[in-house]
């Protein structure tokens, strides 16, 4: 379950900040995620309760903001989103697509105070 490590990653991100920006506490945090992350979503919000006991984010939401597959497509020359790596261009139903997103994760904010 490689979504434990995920989740004590980002508790080293939120103990860094709060000793850089001098915070105590962490009520809420905005995780954006690609389609083609990897990541269970459901294992990575039990890990994060889990890792997060005992830190500034004991206790906060987190919330999963799923980002979309894109693709550039060689045909056509669009870029579209794509729910598989393996889908046509949605455009033109061209089959040479070279992917352009949807495999990112990143802290995208946190309320804290």
């Amino acid at each position: 379950m490689h979504e434990m490590s995920i989740a004590e990653g980002i508790r080293g991100i939120i103990e860094q900040s709060a000793r850089q920006n001098g915070f105590d506490r962490v009520t809420r945090v905005r995780l954006e995620i690609g389609r083609f992350a990897g990541v269970e979503t459901g294992a990575l919000s039990f890990a994060f309760e889990v890792v997060m006991r005992g830190c500034a984010a004991e206790g906060a939401a987190l919330e999963i903001i799923e980002l979309p597959g894109r693709a550039l497509c060689y045909d056509c020359g669009e870029t579209v989103e794509i729910a598989d790596r393996l889908d046509p261009c949605p455009i033109c139903g061209g089959g040479k697509l070279l992917a352009q997103g949807g495999d990112e994760m990143r802290i995208k904010d946190m309320e804290v105070l």
